[in-house]
């Protein structure tokens, strides 16, 4: 079976590849196709709109099995400001890793709430065109410095400290983050689902 990754961010291809290098899927990103495939625009309001746009997009431009995640942080001291627009907001959508977190941290730098939490919601659309959908939480704390060296494509997982930790995202081990993490949680429930498609 061949699992189309609906997305070229290194970091989160990274992590779905961690999650489910135990599946009996060949796992593929829009750069392994022979045909170029840009990605859609975002156009919802929520997590699983967009996550819906991406899988659907991909999978109508290829027929391949596909699996797209949005995901992004809720900062309670920054209101509304991210989620969905997270990595688009700040310092701007073409800011690299370094100019985001730099922007980000200066404005966390007053704060005395630090509560934040990453959401994770992804969308499959399987070789028939069926859609299904998971979704995972991690809450936590945001660090008054960077704590780590950061995941490349994920910046904030070196000031992200999970509920229960004494460690941010990018310095816990890899079966750590993967059991921790939004993005890890999304995709275990997507695990259990494939699991059991082919169980029958």
């Amino acid at each position: 079976m061949q699992l189309l990754i609906g997305t070229n961010n290194a970091g989160k291809v990274t992590e779905i590849r961690e999650c489910l290098a135990t599946l009996p899927v060949e796992l593929l990103t829009p750069d392994d196709l022979e045909t170029s495939i840009g990605p859609p625009e975002e156009t919802g309001s929520t997590y699983a709109e967009n996550a819906v746009q991406k899988a659907k997009h991909y999978f109508d431009c290829t027929g391949i099995a596909t699996l797209a995640d949005d995901s992004g942080i809720e900062v309670d001291a920054l209101a509304d400001e991210l989620g969905v627009r997270t990595r688009r907001w700040g310092a701007g959508p073409a800011a690299s890793d370094e100019e985001w977190i730099s922007y980000f941290l200066e404005r966390m730098e007053k704060e005395e709430n630090r509560k934040a939490r990453f959401i994770c919601q992804l969308a499959y659309v399987d070789a028939e065109g069926n859609l299904h959908r998971f979704q995972g939480i991690c809450d936590g704390t945001i660090t008054s410095k960077l704590e780590d060296a950061y995941l490349s494509g994920l910046p904030i997982s070196a000031c992200f400290r999970p509920n229960g930790y004494n460690l941010v995202y990018s310095a816990m081990s890899i079966e750590q983050k993967n059991s921790t993490s939004h993005r890890g949680k999304a995709l275990q429930k997507f695990r259990e689902h494939i699991a059991r498609s082919f169980a029958h």
